[in-house]
């Protein structure tokens, strides 16, 4: 674990034997008291009990090292753990982490769960994303260490409005403001399109009108990086643009920063309040813009009481069944939900399962002022046509 202080392996170069000289009365010039012991070769009997003491000496210290080895991954597993029960008392049911067994004489407040039978395989694909995550991440910061990144975001140029982008495009049009997707393809739905060139898309997303740009920079499952993101903004588009990343370190809100991001995405069933906030703040030092994900109604109340959230994004898509419902949006808005969002003047982002005027309209009206779309435009061979068909009329600047 990063900041706990390494156990130090004594060298047994310190345990060294050493015979004693005795020397008895006071030695002036040349002149010794006839009472020195003088050295003698130490016999072959006492070389054998100074060997039974050095190895002993050495097995106590072997033993001390490893003994305080083990506590120091006693702790670290009880850390895991208590950072498992804050996440399941939010009511998060997607373990950031294969469960790990005890180390080897654990005793203490966790003891019940030793025989538990938690699954070790992935409950579902989201699961399997977070827990590929945090391997890649790991690989990822050792080529990239935190502090260069941190001296590459200092010389990056200003990012651009990504709300303020979404507010201008649902006053100009009266339509929720486009985030268009970047997305070549997905768990679920596989390959979208073959041919596939983003930055031609993002040109053709914006000259169609998009407010904004999501770009996916995950390569194992959505066969996208951020090469893309860095590709699409040196190419010149204007639209800000959205790190979507399955974000499980602060590390990668930095990489994304030094990519080109503008916003980047937060899902709330990965992230216990304390993680989303810790990263709000280093999102507003770096002048990115956050889309908080949720999925249902106990997430959609957890962002709510968290303070400096100003996008809020509604997946459609169930984690479980992996099935989309478009009233899900409309569920979340209602009532005590919709009211906090209305006095607190937050976006609300429509995403999945969106592909016709009607779904379109229907979002909008249970509240939403924004939708994230990628499947039913980057599948058109014409995307700035099928941005005009996901909205029933031309939405460009032209």
């Amino acid at each position: 674990m990063e900041g706990l202080v390494p156990v130090r392996v004594v060298s047994p170069s310190l345990y060294r034997c050493k015979v004693p000289v005795s020397i008895k009365g006071s030695i002036s010039g040349f002149a010794m008291d006839k009472r020195i012991k003088l050295f003698r070769a130490p016999s072959k009997f006492s070389i054998r009990a100074q060997q039974s003491d050095l190895k002993g000496s050495l097995s106590v210290a072997s033993s001390s090292v490893e003994e305080k080895g083990n506590v120091l991954r006693i702790k670290e597993w009880e850390l895991e753990m208590y950072q498992d029960e804050l996440a399941i008392s939010q009511g998060i049911r997607i373990r950031r982490k294969p469960p790990s067994k005890a180390p080897l004489g654990y005793s203490g407040p966790f003891e019940l769960r030793l025989n538990n039978d938690d699954a070790d395989s992935p409950r579902n694909i989201l699961e399997e994303i977070t827990w590929y995550k945090d391997e890649e991440v790991s690989r990822m910061k050792k080529l990239n260490p935190l502090e260069v990144l941190k001296k590459a975001v200092e010389d990056a140029p200003p990012t651009r409005d990504f709300v303020g982008a979404l507010r201008m495009a649902y006053q100009r049009t009266g339509f929720p403001g486009l985030i268009a997707e970047v997305k070549k393809a997905s768990p679920s739905r596989g390959i979208l399109k073959e041919n596939f060139d983003p930055v031609e898309i993002a040109q053709a997303y914006e000259k169609g009108g998009a407010a904004c740009l999501s770009v996916l920079t995950d390569q194992k499952y959505f066969k996208g990086g951020f090469e893309n993101l860095e590709a699409i903004r040196s190419a010149g588009v204007k639209c800000p643009l959205l790190c979507k990343e399955f974000v499980v370190d602060p590390w990668q809100i930095y990489y994304a920063r030094t990519k080109g991001a503008d916003a980047v995405l937060l899902i709330a069933a990965i992230l216990t309040d304390l993680e989303i906030t810790y990263l709000l703040g280093i999102c507003k030092k770096l002048g990115l813009a956050t889309l908080v994900e949720v999925h249902d109604e106990r997430e959609m109340g957890r962002v709510l009481g968290i303070e400096g959230i100003e996008l809020v994004g509604i997946n459609n898509r169930s984690l479980e069944t992996f099935e989309v419902d478009i009233s899900n949006t409309k569920k979340l808005l209602e009532g005590e939900h919709g009211r906090q969002i209305r006095e607190k003047n937050m976006i609300v982002v429509g995403e999945s399962g969106l592909f016709t005027p009607d779904d379109i309209a229907y979002v909008q009206a249970a509240g939403v002022k924004a939708v994230l779309v990628g499947e039913s435009i980057v599948k058109q061979s014409d995307p700035e046509k099928g941005i005009a068909g996901l909205f029933g009329k031309n939405i460009s600047h032209t």
